[in-house]
């Protein structure tokens, strides 16, 4: 009888035993913070892993122009990547949050948000203009990624421990059934399916006339039109290219994001993924606020394909899903996020780190060996960084 007493989770015992060793640690690294001095602390803040990386990378930004590289070119490359990648790396936050862990489902939104892009053109809505094209897309694929993140939340539910490796089976089958659904779903528009048979949809779909920088080119800063419509010469700044509307669609839904977390619903999302035991005593429905991170993460992972579709130019279909899921995982890791701590902090700087090395240093190395190597490069980098990400200590998880 002492025994199970003793794991009792309405215990006072184990309550208050559990939050003085909480209370303790938090002492220790509050105190060992206070001992250090401040570029000290900083670089324990920020982590020297992502000071290494950063390091690197302004390395490669001091060393552009020296081997012949436009620095203020990639410069707008990077934003741009920025501009379609950050909304896919914030869908991660509310299910790390909520203790689901890494979101290798991430397909399972991003297929909603492709059939809301394919619907958008099937049914026509470019008639309201590029704007209006896409926020069809969108509304479209909201009700998908509702329904998709209930039953993705309920089987989640179902296995709690093995969350990460069950949603990299969810992403994986979702791919391979649409697969086969791409080519027998019953779109007509000359404009997808392939042209011999007219059944069927073609692998890459342009988005020119329908909602094909829809958001980039909403208050986009262009300042070689700025300079030429006044007559003036900016020097290097005429390179540079800023797609406004993107950035500021990604800054409303990290505000949103972040004020979701602070209200009482999103504190209770922090405490189950903190300790869900704990939470249950409280009185927290725990695999009713774990459903709703997920349906969050795939509405936002729906969102974030629109968001990078708009801004590529083409929407991708069969495989390409699945390319999208390591580089985002990646991202909120550099970031340095935990498996159960994300914030948006976490997201914008994971996402500029990753797409910069991504970036520059093929464009970099090529300039110096003056071969054509972008490529494989890219790959080796970009495969490098994911086994970084997937591979460092995960301190503070428990």
């Amino acid at each position: 009888m002492s025994e199970k007493k003793d794991h009792n989770l309405n215990s006072p015992s184990k309550f208050n035993d559990e939050m003085k060793t909480m209370m303790s640690k938090r002492q220790v690294t509050e105190l060992e913070k206070k001992q250090m001095s401040p570029l000290q602390a900083m670089i324990a803040d920020y982590g020297v892993p992502r000071m290494i990386i950063t390091g690197f990378l302004l390395l490669l930004f001091v060393m552009a122009p020296f081997v012949g590289v436009n620095l203020p070119m990639q410069i707008t490359n990077i934003i741009n990547r920025f501009s379609w990648n950050a909304v896919l790396v914030l869908a991660m936050v509310p299910m790390i949050h909520s203790g689901c862990g890494l979101n290798f489902g991430l397909p399972l939104g991003v297929i909603c948000g492709l059939l809301g892009g394919t619907l958008s053109i099937q049914f026509g809505f470019e008639r309201f203009g590029a704007m209006g094209s896409f926020l069809m897309a969108l509304l479209i694929a909201t009700p998908f990624a509702v329904v998709f993140g209930l039953g993705y939340g309920w089987l989640l539910n179902k296995i709690k421990g093995g969350e990460m490796m069950i949603a990299t089976y969810v992403g994986l089958s979702i791919i391979s059934f649409m697969c086969m659904m791409w080519l027998l779903l019953p779109y007509n528009s000359p404009t997808m399916v392939y042209g011999l048979s007219a059944n069927g949809l073609r692998p890459t779909i342009s988005l020119d006339g329908f909602y094909n920088q829809s958001l980039a080119s909403f208050l986009r800063l262009d300042f070689a039109e700025i300079a030429a419509s006044r007559g003036i010469s900016l020097g290097w700044l005429e390179y540079i290219k800023i797609p406004t509307g993107s950035l500021l669609v990604f800054a409303l839904l990290a505000v949103l994001m972040w004020a979701f977390l602070h209200t009482k619903t999103g504190t209770a999302m922090t405490a189950v993924g903190s300790n869900p035991n704990f939470a249950r005593a409280a009185g927290i429905n725990v695999d009713r606020i774990r459903t709703l991170s997920v349906v969050m993460s795939t509405w936002l992972g729906a969102m974030g394909i629109l968001v990078y579709q708009q801004g590529f130019g083409f929407i991708q279909l069969y495989t390409s899903p699945n390319n999208l899921t390591m580089p985002t995982v990646s991202a909120i890791l550099i970031g340095g996020a935990l498996v159960n701590k994300a914030t948006i902090g976490n997201v914008i700087i994971g996402t500029i780190l990753f797409q910069g090395m991504v970036t520059m240093t093929p464009t970099v190395m090529n300039a110096m060996v003056h071969m054509d190597m972008s490529e494989v490069i890219r790959n080796i980098v970009s495969n490098g960084m994911i086994l970084y990400a997937l591979t460092r200590k995960q301190e503070g998880t428990k």
